[in-house]
């Protein structure tokens, strides 16, 4: 009869769980594998998970829950997972993502007549699929980036296999010269979590005019045309602005950065158009800056949608046979929808202030910092307030960030503005053409916006998630008390020149936060994570990349003539404030 014997027991004369790492054989394998936490919530994932093949969910790490993967589903925002900034040493990465792919071997369905059949899941000129089929593509199995190509309820619609072909093209083209640093996936960014307290204010510039209430009270039936206003308001960036300059030489803060830059950094991982952050490291010191024409310059629109607005391709530069198409300029692209975006919030933000008095308008401690003697054009309503924030996680750490901070009005009635009450942002959102393609099933305002204003809220907040959680987040840095945002519809849908006012809502940025599920914390988290990955670089300039396709951003190091000297074109369409097809 066999024996059975013991193995060998190390027994821990410290008296804590597990061996002692001081009595340890010599070949122990998993010796040198340090100790990560794991939480018995967190589930161990799959090798290979063949229920969704979308590129968003290729390496979610085996450590990580389901609900923090790339596809989104039952995402708690803002709720940091035990042990989840450690690193694992037991993560499996893809190094070749592109030839992880999966092959359908199903049998097709039938065609009737020779001509594509109709199925209960399918659309008129899509391929069907069962009922079955079509709820296993609208779970994952068809699934491409967020929400998949397939529709709520599995139904495709006209050329939906070409959606899933499209692909954007990078803010910022890539060097093969520059060195990639880091490589962070927005899942990871999501489970970043970090508590801040009330900033610290120090200088104030600009003047501030009162905004006229009689906005709140227009209806579809009373609306108002949207008027140029020929005014001067500047979106200098961090490195350029003087007041930066001076706080940075007494030391004020480890790191410097604009409302616009940092809301960008903060809701990244909404985002889905590609932008870029350029880093630039002085000492002990690093600042935020754009890129003059970059994305930061102009709005977007229905970024978030599941089809959202598309510029016309251009041709292969691989295919020398392929023959250049004539396309009759669209109005509704993504670029030609940006700028007139850009058009209505600046001039709604000029027209809905009063600038003749009574209500007076109200200076700031400092004039406008930007404005020179020799400008003679008059200035728009805009106070810049520059304020510290502390990032430290412990007493002893001394990481702060100074932002520069922008409010566009006061309200009348509602305090002293110098104290920092009744201040208020005026942002604009803006309907095109609801039939219009990346239109994202937003309702017709003139018929919806007075009656079912709940439904148009609600197809907003799904189509321009990132654009109004942007927003948010800098009322929220600017310490405004009220947000304010246009609702303004093309007079024409054909015609994107002339635009009207078909209403106006008040929100208290908090308040609005809470219903976008915008988690500060978590945005801070990304601050501050992004800032110990640069502490750790030596002196140079850097940029931040988001990848146009995947909800990936990048860290390169550039070199410092970088985007000093861009041509034109490289730099993409600016926007003065005029008129698009003016």
């Amino acid at each position: 009869m066999a024996s059975f014997t013991l193995p060998p027991i190390h027994d821990n004369p410290d008296g804590g769980w597990g061996p002692s790492t001081s009595n340890l054989p010599e070949n122990f394998k998993f010796k040198d594998i340090p100790y990560a936490p794991y939480s018995k919530s967190d589930k161990l994932g799959r090798f290979a998970d063949w229920n969704d093949i979308s590129g968003d969910n290729r390496q979610s790490a085996p450590g990580a829950s389901n609900n923090a993967r790339a596809g989104g589903r039952g995402r708690r925002d803002g709720v940091q997972a035990f042990g989840s900034g450690a690193p694992s040493a037991f993560a499996f990465q893809v190094e070749d993502e592109s030839s992880f792919s999966l092959v359908d071997n199903k049998t097709s369905a039938p065609r009737r007549g020779g001509g594509f059949s109709r199925g209960r899941g399918g659309g008129r000129g899509g391929a069907a699929y069962g009922r079955g089929a079509s709820r296993g593509a609208a779970r994952g199995g068809f699934n491409s980036g967020r929400g998949g190509g397939a529709q709520r309820g599995g139904r495709r619609g006209w050329r939906d296999w070409d959606k899933n072909n499209r692909t954007r093209e990078s803010s910022v083209a890539i060097d093969p010269s520059w060195q990639m640093l880091e490589e962070i996936e927005f899942h990871r960014l999501a489970k970043l979590r970090l508590e801040v307290d009330e900033p610290e204010d120090l200088e104030s510039y600009g003047r501030l005019y009162p905004y006229n209430k009689a906005y709140d009270r227009i209806t579809t039936k009373t609306e108002r045309p949207l008027q140029p206003v020929d005014r001067i308001k500047y979106n200098t960036t961090t490195s350029d602005d003087p007041v930066i300059q001076q706080l940075a030489a007494k030391g004020t803060a480890t790191v410097y950065a604009t409302d616009v830059i940092l809301s960008v950094l903060m809701c990244a991982p909404r985002s889905v158009y590609p932008w870029d952050i350029v880093i630039v490291r002085e000492g002990d010191r690093l600042f935020f800056d754009k890129r003059d024409g970059g994305p930061f310059d102009t709005v977007t629109v229905n970024e978030n949608a599941s089809d959202p607005p598309q510029d016309t391709p251009a041709p292969n530069p691989n295919n020398p046979n392929e023959k250049p198409v004539e396309v009759t300029p669209s109005i509704n692209t993504a670029t030609s929808l940006s700028l007139e975006a850009t058009y209505i919030n600046q001039n709604f933000g000029f027209q809905s202030v009063i600038e003749t008095s009574p209500p007076p308008a109200v200076d700031f401690e400092k004039p406008n910092p930007f404005y020179g003697p020799d400008e003679t054009e008059p200035l728009a309503s805009c106070g810049y307030r520059y304020r510290v924030f502390d990032l430290g996680i412990t007493e002893e750490e001394d990481i702060k960030i100074c932002v520069r901070t922008e409010v566009d009005a006061y309200l009348p009635g509602q305090g002293s503005p110098l104290q920092g009450q009744g201040l208020t942002t005026i942002r604009a959102l803006n309907e095109f053409d609801p039939r219009a393609p990346g239109a994202g099933g937003a309702p017709d305002w003139r018929a919806k916006l007075d009656s079912q204003r709940g439904a148009v809220v609600a197809t907003e907040m799904k189509n321009n998630s990132c654009k109004l959680a942007k927003w948010t987040v800098q009322s929220v840095l600017a310490g405004a008390e009220q947000m304010k945002i246009g609702y303004v519809s093309r007079a024409n849908p054909r015609d994107n020149t002339r635009h009207v006012i078909l209403s106006a809502a008040s929100m208290r940025p908090t308040d609005f936060a809470a219903q976008l599920n915008v988690s500060l914390a978590n945005g801070w988290g990304i601050v501050r994570t992004v800032t110990d990955l640069c502490m750790k670089m030596p002196e140079g300039k850097y940029v931040l990349v988001k990848d146009p396709n995947k909800p990936v951003i990048r860290l390169y190091a550039v070199p410092f003539s970088a985007f000093t000297a861009e041509d034109d074109e490289e730099e993409g369409p600016g926007f003065d404030g005029e008129d698009p097809d003016a």
